[in-house]
């Protein structure tokens, strides 16, 4: 962290964890003596919106599964983030489900034989909606980050999608790429 934002990295939330282990975001959280908390605020099924259904390469409108949670640290929200995946992926499974799941989504995918092999990121600025901005306690001239991602398996089927939302001001992204 540098004057007090939060630095943050993909890859802890890409790679599957132990059962017994805590979800990625309180690890990284806590890795820097801070408190990283999550609230699931919904999950099921939905239509797929147009960003999102891009993203997972589905007709707009098509059911997919959601997870929606505020991503809290020390308390106040950080980030919201939702979740989609395919129903053939997420159906009937603890990914369509407000419970939390130990280890992680990731984790469960991977239990469930759905391995990320490609992820691609896209980063955008905006301003945000009356409801982000109430949600995550910014002021109405504050612009969020808006982060797509985007988790394909080895047959660059998508088995995963991220809209995450966070205030611009409170977050640096960074992204360290290893070749080879």
């Amino acid at each position: 962290m540098s004057n007090g934002d939060w630095v943050s990295t993909s890859m802890p939330y890409l790679t599957p964890r132990g059962r017994a282990s805590g979800d990625a975001w309180a690890a990284e959280a806590a890795a820097a003596g801070r408190r990283g908390t999550q609230r699931i605020v919904q999950a099921g099924e939905v239509p797929a919106p147009p960003e999102l259904a891009e993203l997972l390469g589905v007709a707009e409108g098509d059911a997919v599964v959601v997870r929606r949670r505020v991503i809290e640290l020390d308390g106040e929200p950080n980030e919201l983030t939702d979740t989609y995946y395919p129903t053939e992926v997420a159906r009937g499974t603890p990914l369509a489900a407000t419970a939390k799941i130990r280890g992680g989504a990731v984790t469960l995918l991977a239990e469930l034989g759905h391995t990320g092999v490609t992820v691609r990121e896209d980063v955008t600025a905006r301003m945000p909606t009356e409801e982000e901005r109430a949600v995550l306690r910014i002021g109405v001239d504050e612009p969020v980050l808006r982060l797509a991602r985007v988790t394909l398996d080895g047959e660059g089927r998508p088995i995963q999608a991220d809209l995450m939302t966070m205030p611009a001001a409170r977050q640096r992204l960074r992204y360290e790429i290893r070749n080879g």
